[in-house]
This record gives C-alpha cells, sequence and structure tokens, in this order.
C-alpha cells in the first residue's frame, strides 16, 4: 500500500515528518521521525477504528510534555545508577535527568528519543526505516554509533527490528516505550495483563536495581496466569517494575498478552529481549491535550517495554550490554493488536 508523508513540525531547524501506514486489515499507524515516536495506531472495532497509544495530536507537545510516549529510548534505555560507569578502565559521566536523583533515564534529555531521525518509506513491505548517527560523547557515552529502526505493519503486526553498530566498545540498550490503552476509559486498571515471568529484579529507593533477582511467587509482579491491575479491595496497584523473562522459551510464543478491558481487543508482544519492564504510568498527568483531545492522569497507558535488564552497567551478572566494532547491536519486537478470539 501507499505510505503517506507529510510535515508534522519541526525541532530544532530540523523538519519532522510523519509517515502513515496502513495495512491490508484496516490498522492503521503514524510514525513521526522525531524519536521515531509511534504518535498515533488505531484498530478497526467493528464499525470503527479505536485509537490504542497515547500521544499528541501536535508536535509542540512532545518536546515539553512527552513522558516518552510511543518513543525509542536509548543510548541506554531505563536508569543508570550514580549518572556514571566504568569501561575499559575509564570513567563515563552522564548528565543526570531525574530531579532529585544522580541518574540517567532512557539516554538522557538528548537521546535518541529527543533526535530527529532520518527516514526512507518501503513501500512493497509497508516499511519505514529510521537511522540516526549518534556522535562520539552523545549524552556522555563513547563512540560513533549508528542506529537503525525499521516499523513494518502487516496486518494486525507491527514488528520493530533495532541494529548499531559502533566504532567503540561502548553500552547499548534500546526499547519502545508505547503507552497503550486498548479500551475507551480513562486508564488501564481493568486490562488483563499476563506475562511469562517468574522473577523481578529489585529496586532500590531510587528504582535502580539492587542487583538481585527475585521470584514473584506470592507478589503482585506474578502475572502468569494474568491479572488485572487492581488489589483484592479494587484498589489500583502501581507497576514500574522489571522482569525476568523466562529462559529458554520459544521466541515464536508471545512473552505478553494484555486484554482490554470490554474485551474487543487483545495484544501479544514477542521479543528477543531478556526483561521487560511492565509500567502503567504511575507518574503520568500531561498538563496539554493528548489525541483526540483526551487528558492522560495517573494510570492512563500500559507500557510493555521489552529491553535488557535495568541498568547492567552495575550488575555485570545480568545480561552484556556492551557492543562495539566486533560485536554489533540487534534486537527486535513484535506487537499485534487485533479482535480478542
Amino acid at each position: 500500500m501507499a505510505i503517506a508523508v507529510s510535515q508534522f513540525g519541526s525541532f530544532k531547524g530540523k523538519q519532522v515528518d510523519q509517515y502513515h501506514l496502513k495495512s491490508e486489515t484496516g490498522v492503521e499507524v503514524d510514525i513521526i521521525t522525531y524519536g521515531v515516536v509511534v504518535r498515533d495506531w488505531r484498530v478497526p472495532v467493528g464499525d470503527e477504528l479505536r485509537s490504542v497509544v497515547l500521544g499528541f495530536d501536535t508536535f509542540e507537545h512532545y518536546p515539553e510534555h512527552s513522558p516518552h510516549f510511543g518513543s525509542l529510548a536509548g543510548r541506554v534505555a531505563n536508569r543508570v545508577k550514580g549518572a556514571s560507569f566504568d569501561l575499559d578502565g575509564k570513567t563515563y559521566d552522564l548528565p543526570p535527568n531525574v530531579p532529585g536523583e544522580q541518574l540517567q533515564l532512557h539516554g538522557g534529555e538528548e537521546g535518541l528519543g529527543h533526535q530527529v531521525w532520518e527516514a526512507e518509506a518501503d513501500e512493497p513491505a509497508n516499511a519505514v526505516r529510521f537511522t540516526h548517527v549518534s556522535p562520539d560523547g552523545a549524552m556522555g557515552y563513547p563512540g560513533t554509533v549508528t542506529f537503525t529502526a525499521v516499523y513494518t505493519l502487516t496486518g494486525n503486526t507491527l514488528r520493530l527490528e533495532l541494529s548499531a553498530t559502533s566504532d567503540k566498545r561502548t553500552p547499548i540498550s534500546l526499547v519502545q516505550h508505547q503507552y497503550f490503552n486498548l479500551g475507551t476509559g480513562d486508564d488501564v486498571l481493568d486490562h488483563k495483563v499476563q506475562i511469562d515471568s517468574s522473577a523481578y529484579t529489585e529496586l532500590g529507593a531510587d528504582l535502580c536495581p539492587t542487583g538481585a533477582i527475585l521470584p514473584s511467587a506470592g507478589t503482585p509482579y506474578e502475572l502468569r496466569a494474568g491479572r488485572v491491575q487492581r488489589d483484592a479491595d479494587g484498589n489500583p496497584i502501581d507497576y514500574d517494575i522489571g522482569l525476568v523473562l523466562d529462559d529458554g522459551r520459544a521466541f515464536d510464543k508471545p512473552v505478553a498478552e494484555v486484554t482490554g478491558p470490554d474485551g474487543a481487543l487483545t495484544l501479544k508482544l514477542w521479543t528477543d529481549r531478556p526483561g521487560l519492564q511492565l509500567y502503567n504510568s504511575v507518574w503520568t498527568d500531561t498538563p496539554v491535550p493528548g489525541n483526540y483531545g483526551k487528558h492522560y492522569g495517573r494510570h492512563a497507558g500500559l507500557c510493555l517495554e521489552d529491553q535488557a535488564l535495568a541498568d547492567a552497567l552495575h550488575n555485570p551478572h545480568f545480561p552484556n550490554i556492551i557492543y562495539g566494532p566486533d560485536r554489533p547491536y540487534s534486537h527486535w519486537c513484535e506487537i499485534e493488536i487485533a479482535p480478542a478470539g
């Protein structure tokens, strides 16, 4: 199908374009070159199209007010404790970007989710290929890194393929940061969430992992059987936790499945990553209107961030996130949102 391209805004003197994808099943996805943000994602429900992600109709709201709505976060997603790390005998200091905390979150204030990427449509594949060259020293990280992200829409499934090459050894850990809401209400607390994980990374007061990997049995993080995000009394459960995905799993089996509160839509996610950050918008409260004039408050969206385990730079027993000339980075995930049943 034809891929429509239009100007969506401008940022620091660069034009921001929007790419509109549509599949044979009627799914429509809009992706912008700023941060490779999936700005909107609409799925047929009966005779209507239902928007299933949080975003903004107006570009200017993204740099000022977006908590990474739909973006690619990196160079290193999630938290880096102490806003520094040691590599090959050298200490690298990173600009911290969390008020009151000495840590860097999602690659910093000028991370990949805040850059305007180059883009090229691939109409035969119904895909868009995004590229960005991050210079040596960007946000404190070593190495000139060429990043590539390819989004492909097929039927009800959006596939993301990520790759990166660097001229120096450097940490890389990317993540898609979609905020999903499969229903029509203001929160996602009654979405049923099932995740194939039996352990989680224990967090300290700064929300950085302590290094301990704990069993999730008997905790709110036990999601293998599926549950809504409320306790036995109906009160909201806050999620901002790194789940460790089961070892030895078959990659053709989804690691997460979410059913919307009205039962109309089901989301399935596949990934090759070892972890998944489950976040249900604990800190969200946008002061400007979102897509279709909606207000996004606490628990407005659900994030399923497939990624390496957070703060692997300070936990050498976590899977290695150091890449370089002899070890290119690659990562894929697929997300299907389709009528339930």
